[in-house]
C-alpha cells in the first residue's frame, strides 16, 4: 500500500493481490491532481466518482473523456494497453479498481451471460460502460474510504468490501431499478427511501414534515428514519442541512448572487439565520468565503 499526501490531495495505490488493485483519489485542495499508471491490456477498469469531476485522457491526450458526480464508468480493451492518465480536479473524490479479466471472469463464470463484456461474441471486444452510481455501492465505497484500520487489517477489509461492491454493481432487478442494501431485508425500502431523499432535494426550501414523508413515500415514520440514516450516515434532515450548505457554496462560486440571494434561494427567509448556519458548517461567514473567492 502507498498513500501519497502530495500538494493537490491524497492518492492512495493499494495492491489487495495479484490481479486486484484499488486506487483511492481524494482531492481536497483548489489545485488539479494529476495521476499516471501503466495498465495492460489484461485488466478491467472501473471507475467511480464520489464527488466533483475528473477527466481521463488517451492518446497522448488526442482524446479524452469525463466522469462526472455519482457517475461510473467501466473500461475494458483486450487489443491494446490503456494506461491511467487522470486529472481529478478540485474538491473531488474517485474510487478505482482495476481487475484482471481472468480473475474477474472467476468471480462470474456462471454469470457471464447476464454481463455483456463477459459474453462468447464480446470476450474479444473492447467494451465501454457509463452508469449512475447505486446508493448501495456509494455506501459501500464510502466505509472502505473511512475506514480506520491499518496494514494487513486494511487490505483484508478492502478485499471483502470490493467482492460485496462487484455484487452491487452487477446485480440485476427486473424493475431496472436495481439499488438495494446488503443491511437492509426488503429492497423496496431503498427504492422508498431515494424517493424521500429526492423529496427533500426538490422541495428544499419548504420541506415536508417527517410524518408527511414518511405518508408520501409510503413507510412508517420509524422506518423512514431508520433507513434512511443506514444508507445516507445521516438524518434526514441532516441530509438536507449539508445539501442546502453545498449548494449554496456552488451559488456562492457562481458570482451571480449575493448572500441574501443565495440564503432564499436555500431555504432561508432571514439572512442572518442562514449566515449563522453556513458559519457553523463551515466555520466561515458566506461574505468572508465570497471575497476568498
Amino acid at each position: 500500500m502507498i498513500t501519497k499526501n502530495i500538494a493537490s490531495g491524497t492518492i492512495e495505490d493499494l495492491d489487495l493481490e495479484n490481479g486486484f488493485h484499488v486506487l483511492i483519489f481524494q482531492n481536497q485542495e483548489d489545485t488539479n491532481l494529476i495521476f499516471e499508471k501503466p495498465v495492460n491490456s489484461s485488466f478491467l477498469q472501473m471507475h467511480f466518482c464520489l464527488n466533483g469531476s475528473a477527466q481521463f485522457l488517451f492518446n497522448n491526450n488526442a482524446y479524452a473523456f469525463d466522469v462526472y458526480e455519482n457517475k461510473s464508468i467501466l473500461l475494458y480493451n483486450p487489443q491494446r494497453e490503456l494506461p491511467i492518465h487522470l486529472d481529478v480536479r478540485p474538491k473531488s473524490t474517485l474510487f478505482s479498481l482495476l481487475i484482471s479479466i481472468e480473475k474477474f471472469h472467476g468471480l462470474f463464470s456462471s454469470e457471464a451471460n447476464a454481463i455483456p463484456f463477459l459474453s462468447e461474441e464480446n470476450k474479444n471486444r473492447k467494451y465501454y460502460d457509463d452508469a449512475e452510481i447505486k446508493d448501495s455501492v456509494i455506501f459501500i465505497i464510502k466505509q472502505i474510504i473511512n475506514s480506520n484500520l491499518n496494514g494487513i487489517n486494511r487490505k483484508l477489509y478492502i478485499k471483502g468490501k470490493i467482492y460485496e461492491l462487484l455484487s452491487l454493481h452487477f446485480a440485476k432487478d427486473e424493475n431496472q431499478e436495481g439499488e438495494f442494501c446488503p443491511y437492509l431485508v426488503d429492497e423496496q425500502h431503498v427504492l422508498k427511501i431515494r424517493k424521500a431523499k429526492d423529496i427533500m432535494i426538490e422541495r428544499m426550501t419548504d420541506p415536508p414534515s417527517l410524518q408527511d414523508l414518511a405518508n408520501e413515500v409510503g413507510l412508517n415514520l420509524k422506518k423512514l428514519k431508520e433507513v434512511f440514516k443506514q444508507i445516507y450516515g445521516d438524518t434526514v434532515y441532516g441530509f438536507l442541512l449539508n445539501y442546502k450548505m453545498e449548494k449554496a457554496k456552488q451559488l456562492l462560486q457562481s458570482n451571480q448572487f449575493n448572500v441574501n440571494e443565495v440564503g432564499l434561494k436555500i431555504g432561508y427567509s432571514t439572512s442572518s439565520h442562514f449566515i449563522a448556519a453556513f458559519k457553523k458548517k463551515y466555520g466561515i461567514t458566506p461574505k468572508k468565503y465570497l471575497m476568498s473567492l
